[in-house]
């Protein structure tokens, strides 16, 4: 059950690579791709909402030539493309907009045309994305998954979306974004014990809380308030003290729990997965995690 997460620790999201926040060349989308893959990356993670389907493209494009047995993919289910306005998030996407569709045939619709524009006939894992609204229907959005992809499971920033559907047995596998970090342990009493009993696999994203823990000023897509600056400004202090970079420990700070098997980045640069893949290999002490741990106690 758990195969596909053992192929490399660091997982690859793409978000960037459809344009969040700023656009992103075709060429250095692929440059992106290209660079993880060397560096190791095996996981890779998109979703039919980053860039109204270009990361998709995108990240098909660039794996085409790579044996597809030896790469593991997700996309996400739940939202269909539609003509309309892109999401205002992603710069240079096309004039598709999304809705929300949990019905069966809305999934087996959204899938259908994941693996058209990844030019795949599977990917490994299917997510239910963001399903908060729809927890009524996600059992039949689950089941019509079923027999489409070897893992069913969810991605989303709520941890006790993940507990409830793990609850209910509905999933394989948890994407959480965001809320295992540094400065949100959201996911540590309920869910990750959960999963780790189940035996279902978490892959950690949003380790970073899009950009704070990583030399931004956001934290969860908005300004960071002055109490996360402060916090932030505290584990650097820590951290410095033991020659270590912040971001290196946010890095590796959920895969000390044993339910989490990969951390997911996005990257919108080959200089950027880069230097995710060095700081994964940082050596953190021992006394590091554990002043921080007390530091969050």
């Amino acid at each position: 059950m758990t195969t596909f997460a053992t192929r490399s620790r660091l997982g690859l999201g793409t978000s960037p690579l459809g344009g969040l926040f700023e656009a992103v060349s075709e060429n250095t989308a692929r440059a992106t791709v290209d660079r993880a893959w060397e560096m190791g990356v095996r996981y890779f993670d998109t979703a039919p909402l980053y860039g109204s389907g270009l990361a998709e493209e995108r990240l098909g494009a660039a794996l085409a030539s790579r044996p597809r047995d030896e790469y593991s993919i997700s996309t996400k289910v739940g939202r269909v493309l539609t003509p309309g306005e892109p999401s205002p998030h992603f710069v240079g996407a096309p004039p598709l907009g999304t809705v929300f569709d949990y019905t069966p045939d809305g999934i087996r619709r959204s899938l259908a045309g994941s693996l058209e524009r990844l030019g795949l006939d599977r990917v490994d894992i299917v997510l239910l994305h963001d399903p908060e609204e729809h927890m009524d229907e996600t059992r039949r959005a689950a089941d019509a998954v079923r027999g489409l992809a070897e893992w069913v499971g969810v991605g989303t920033n709520l941890a006790s979306t993940a507990v409830e559907l793990v609850t209910l047995g509905e999933v394989d596998v948890v994407l959480l974004a965001g809320r295992y970090t540094l400065l949100d342990r959201s996911a540590e009493d309920e869910l990750l014990p959960l999963c780790a009993a189940r035996g279902v696999p978490v892959l950690a994203a949003g380790v970073f809380n899009s950009g704070v823990l990583a030399g931004g000023s956001t934290f969860d897509y908005e300004s960071a308030p002055e109490e996360i600056l402060s916090r932030r400004s505290a584990l650097e202090a820590t951290c410095a003290r033991y020659d270590i970079p912040l971001p290196a420990a946010a890095l590796q700070f959920p895969l000390r729990h044993p339910a989490v098997v990969s951390v997911v980045v996005g990257a919108r640069s080959p200089e950027e997965i880069d230097e995710d893949a060095r700081l994964l290999e940082v050596p953190v002490p021992d006394e590091l995690w554990s002043e921080i741990d007390a530091y969050v106690t």
